[in-house]
């Protein structure tokens, strides 16, 4: 960036008052985009010093002190970034932990859950999937193919429906009954003749997940696929993922699927032990 560049950026920083006409009309998706990017850099910056002041954050973003105190003031709300009262010095928040655990937790029962996944599909000689919640949506995150899985579809990375999925029934049932209320408020799309869109339906449903610690769909997503999954608990007994079998209906019947739920649970408990959950 050119001296001239950056003297245009502090000025535009120093034009950026509460009741500028430019905050009042927004300043559009690339000024947005710099926001961001400065947050982020104020964050690799504390990370790197431990702790900076605000004159040194903006002499290190090269924008006015003004602009840095704004990006620190938002940070704070989040709890990312806190503020040493004593010496006017800011440092990484709680929330940077919360976050980085959030993300460790994620990539940990990746790794613990491949095993787990791989021996209970050479057993069923299905597909089994580790499916974690994002927002609305049940994805997985891991998968392994038993023998008699040849010609199973791909579901890593697919965002999946929690209604009328075995995961995300499973997911569903045990969220916080706000959140979980939250999300049976909205409008339940139908895939099939056999998904279930009610509320009432589905919430006597998620009951039956919890109280038999497993859930089950056939049908409901996809004519012709049929699943068990079990819950995957955290150390503090939180339900952090659904590990889940899956495949056509005409091999995971009616008559089949309660003996495979079982078995997914038993391995539901291994990957949950391996979590820390138990000890």
């Amino acid at each position: 960036m050119t001296r001239t560049q950056k003297k245009a950026d502090r000025s535009a920083d120093n034009a950026e008052g509460p009741g500028s006409s430019a905050r009042q009309n927004g300043r559009g998706a690339a000024s947005a985009v710099q926001s961001v990017d400065r947050a982020v850099s104020v964050l690799e910056i504390l990370a790197r010093h431990g702790e900076a002041g605000v004159t040194e954050i903006a002499d290190e973003l090269d924008v006015h002190k003004s602009t840095a105190f704004r990006l620190l003031g938002v940070l704070e709300n989040r709890g990312l970034v806190a503020q040493a009262k004593d010496r006017g010095k800011y440092y990484l928040g709680s929330g940077v932990l919360r976050l980085a655990g959030a993300a460790a937790g994620r990539l940990d029962i990746s790794t613990e859950g491949a095993p787990v996944s791989r021996e209970l599909a050479d057993e069923l000689g299905e597909t089994v999937n580790v499916a974690v919640l994002d927002d609305d949506a049940a994805v997985n995150i891991m998968q392994a193919r038993g023998p008699a899985s040849v010609t199973a579809q791909n579901w890593l990375g697919r965002r999946t429906p929690l209604h009328a999925t075995s995961s995300g029934k499973v997911l569903l049932a045990h969220l916080p009954s706000t959140l979980r209320e939250g999300l049976l408020a909205r409008t339940l799309p139908r895939f099939t003749d056999r998904t279930i869109t009610g509320t009432a339906m589905l919430r006597a449903e998620l009951e039956a997940v919890v109280e038999q610690g497993y859930g089950t769909t056939m049908d409901e997503w996809e004519l012709g696929l049929a699943g068990a999954a079990a819950p995957v608990r955290a150390h503090d007994g939180k339900v952090i993922a659904a590990i889940s079998v899956s495949g056509p209906v005409y091999r995971l019947n009616a008559d089949r699927l309660p003996e495979l739920a079982k078995r997914t649970v038993a391995a539901g408990a291994e990957l949950s032990r391996r979590m820390g959950y138990g000890f």
